[in-house]
């Protein structure tokens, strides 16, 4: 794919909440903005996640990523020594230090500043399209006069758009999924289910209904769903067919999702790699305290134009009432497998993430 943007230096901050969604966003995007010729330092205060979802990436195997570990105790003489950088992009509202700011601005010509972004969270409301690329001046502190802009991701044309490799269709092509599928679990169970989940309050529902079923393989994830998965056993023993899997980098986990009958995920990063795998889903969102998920996965449903069937079930495993299904028999799963697909095919009409925000910041500069 060729660029769109001359070479920039970009500073990307990124301040781990909770899950490690926000590293793999950030990861991904640093990534994909390497593969187009951007220098991009990734300012992280946890990494220990990074060594096995990326690899190779604090040993320097990407050298155009640079991570640096966010510290409140780093001097002035450290920022100072840093070279200015063009792009700030702030993942999910984390605002850099206010001595980074005021280092860096003495870097820039009076009337002269960095493409300043905040890269939203992911949602199919409404506001996104109204708010996506607005100003917001900044009226006090190091960066005054300066400008952040608002960028949020999105599933319309009128949003910033999802992350999406420049090679993932071909290496979908290429991937073997049955040989996956005999490797994972045992070749007697036809249909494969992964969970990747919180605790969500139908959890039970699906364990019940998976552990006699002798024709389905579970595929578990490591944290917080292997913990609850194991906490629902007890001490009765986890049928041969419920497979504990390991750890695994990104490339790792798409291709768990690639291969799966009906991918249970989680937050945002795995929606995004759920609805590219084009396989049945059920996405937890993630709760919030005033119940502005409910919302937030209405609106993701209607957008999806997902069987009423499949919004049932994100419902009930949302914990905010719906039914689950009679069965999840492969013709259901092929049904909603046919939903995320034309949802998948919308999408690929669009420009994605990195190449729309790419865009912006020429159009800024």
């Amino acid at each position: 794919m060729p660029n769109v943007a001359p070479p920039l230096r970009w500073d990307i901050f990124c301040r781990v909440i909770d899950n490690l969604g926000d590293v793999g966003v950030c990861w991904r995007l640093c990534r994909e903005l390497a593969h187009r010729g951007q220098q991009v330092r990734l300012w992280m205060d946890q990494t220990d996640a990074l060594p096995w979802m990326a690899p190779g990436a604090l040993e320097g195997h990407w050298p155009a990523i640079r991570i640096l570990k966010w510290e409140p105790q780093w001097s002035h003489e450290r920022y100072a020594q840093l070279p200015r950088s063009d792009v700030w992009a702030e993942a999910f509202g984390c605002e850099p230090p206010e001595v980074f700011i005021s280092q860096q601005r003495a870097l820039w010509p009076n009337g002269q500043a960095p493409v300043w972004v905040n890269l939203e969270y992911l949602s199919a409301e409404p506001y996104v399209e109204r708010m996506h690329r607005l100003p917001s001046p900044l009226m006090s502190g190091p960066a005054q006069g300066w400008t952040r802009w608002f960028f949020y991701p999105g599933f319309t044309s009128a949003t910033g758009g999802l992350l999406r490799e420049s090679d993932l269709p071909a290496r979908q092509a290429a991937f073997d999924r049955q040989a996956w599928r005999n490797s994972a679990a045992p070749a007697t169970t036809p249909t494969r289910i992964s969970l990747f989940c919180y605790e969500p309050p139908a959890l039970p529902w699906l364990l019940d209904t998976l552990h006699g079923n002798t024709d389905t393989a579970l595929l578990i994830t490591p944290g917080r769903a292997d913990v609850a998965v194991q906490h629902w056993l007890g001490q009765r023993p986890s049928p041969p067919y419920w497979v504990r899997r390991p750890l695994v980098d990104q490339t790792g986990f798409d291709e768990m999702l690639w291969a799966c009958d009906l991918n249970f995920v989680r937050g945002e990063d795995s929606l995004v790699r759920a609805l590219w795998a084009g396989q049945a889903f059920v996405w937890q969102i993630y709760p919030q305290d005033d119940n502005a998920h409910h919302d937030k996965l209405d609106a993701f449903l209607d957008w999806l134009d997902a069987p009423a069937d499949l919004s049932d079930l994100h419902r009930f495993w949302n914990g905010m009432g719906g039914h689950p299904p009679p069965d999840l028999s492969p013709a259901r799963l092929r049904e909603w497998a046919s939903a995320t697909q034309r949802a998948r095919a919308r999408l690929l009409e669009q420009e994605d993430l990195a190449t729309q925000l790419l865009g912006f910041v020429m159009e800024k500069r």
